[in-house]
């Protein structure tokens, strides 16, 4: 694929990656994706962000279309993990005079990255750049992802580049969004729930910012460019995020559970029971009924969590740590949690369980509730009086 004409001045320089089946390791691109960078050609030229380092000859081939690539003036770091900025240690010793632009911690970053001196300078909120018939804005976006993260806005042209916000792991042979013909939008959800979502206040702060701005097109570092209808990506973030606040506010808390015979549910159902008989509301989600994705929002938005297992071959089972796994440390840290479960002859699950809940550093709140085999009436009312003790934990009342 060639360098694509956005506007006048204005090229997309990027890479396709259609075979791409996992990103970051652990999460599904079913659709591949693509690294997107945008040549920006004024009197000046400056590149907005890189691409991944394997795809680098795809970067220059597209730049070389248009100019020179020694003829760089600047590139632009809006963010600097590496599917962004694999291939600026290449690039610099083929742009003799460009100086890099970002954050102060993205500039922190790209010293680490590249491992040596590079022509550098910090941008400040609301800067701009004169390219000479280009002016770039820049609007500082931190945590959304990374803390180096920052929005290029072109003023001429209407244009915002924000890098890993409003995208999506989808490559088609269309990059422009109304040309894509089939329906994208379960790829850019998956994409807000599993990078951006635990991030949702700074998604609001962001979409703050830019309110005011005339945007005709977003051009997001993965996926298609969105000329269609760009604000209704910038409302479907806020919505999202939204949503997930409104959700916190109802401080409900999640009895997130797998049984294989049975045993564990009846102790979560009487766990439930404990929590609203102590005034917090509370709902059961089964592993396997109700999505991760759903269970993970419902985590996020919730005051603490229990999570309950059987043990099978001396460990919890596989759904539960794909769970955990998904957990973010930075949204959850210090949030009270405990883990209950039957078990038959070793009964290690809850032990692990809560190994696992204080290595990301949430707040173990009980020591864990474990029966034998089948539930008696004792443990029944016992696993009541764990709910009750847990909402205590809520309440501040039980530490």
């Amino acid at each position: 694929m060639k360098a694509i004409n956005i506007k006048e001045g204005v090229y997309w320089v990027g890479a396709r990656d259609p075979e791409l089946r996992v990103f970051d390791i652990v999460m599904e691109t079913v659709y591949g994706t693509t690294y997107n960078a945008y040549l920006v050609v004024g009197e000046k030229v400056a590149l907005i962000d890189t691409v991944k380092e394997r795809c680098y000859e795809q970067l220059v081939e597209k730049i070389s279309e248009i100019v020179p690539v020694a003829e760089i003036d600047y590139i632009i770091a809006n963010h600097t993990e590496p599917d962004h900025s694999g291939s600026l240690a290449r690039l610099l010793k083929e742009t003799p005079k460009a100086q890099v632009l970002g954050s102060k911690p993205a500039l922190m970053f790209l010293k680490e990255i590249v491992n040596f001196d590079f022509n550098q300078r910090v941008v400040a909120h609301g800067e701009e750049l004169d390219l000479g018939g280009k002016t770039l804005k820049f609007i500082s976006a931190p945590f959304l992802h990374w803390p180096d993260s920052m929005f290029t806005y072109l003023k001429e042209d209407k244009l915002l580049c924000p890098c890993d916000a409003f995208g999506c792991h989808y490559c088609s042979e269309e990059m422009f969004n109304d040309l894509v013909a089939d329906d994208m939008s379960d790829a850019f959800k998956y994409y807000f729930d599993v990078i951006v979502s635990p991030f949702r206040n700074y998604v609001l702060e962001a979409a703050e910012k830019i309110k005011d701005l005339e945007i005709d097109i977003i051009a997001p570092s993965h996926g298609p460019i969105l000329r269609q209808d760009p604000w209704s990506y910038v409302e479907k973030y806020a919505g999202w995020s939204r949503r997930e606040e409104d959700l916190t506010r109802q401080k409900s808390v999640p009895v997130i559970y797998t049984s294989a015979y049975g045993n564990t549910a009846r102790l979560a159902g009487k766990i439930a029971q404990g929590l609203e008989e102590s005034g917090v509301k509370t709902e059961l989600l089964e592993l396997g009924k109700v999505t991760d994705a759903e269970i993970i929002a419902r985590i996020e938005a919730a005051p603490g969590f229990l999570i309950g297992s059987p043990t099978i071959n001396r460990d919890a089972v596989p759904p539960v740590w794909y769970l955990l796994a998904l957990v973010s440390a930075i949204t959850n840290k210090g949030k009270p949690a405990a883990a209950f479960g039957s078990y038959g002859w070793s009964g290690e699950a809850v032990k692990l369980i809560e190994q696992r809940l204080s290595g990301l550093q949430l707040k173990v709140g009980l020591p864990g509730l474990r029966v034998n085999f089948v539930p008696t009436e004792k443990s029944l009312d016992e696993a009541r009086e764990f709910g009750k003790s847990f909402a205590g934990v809520i309440k501040g009342e039980n530490s």
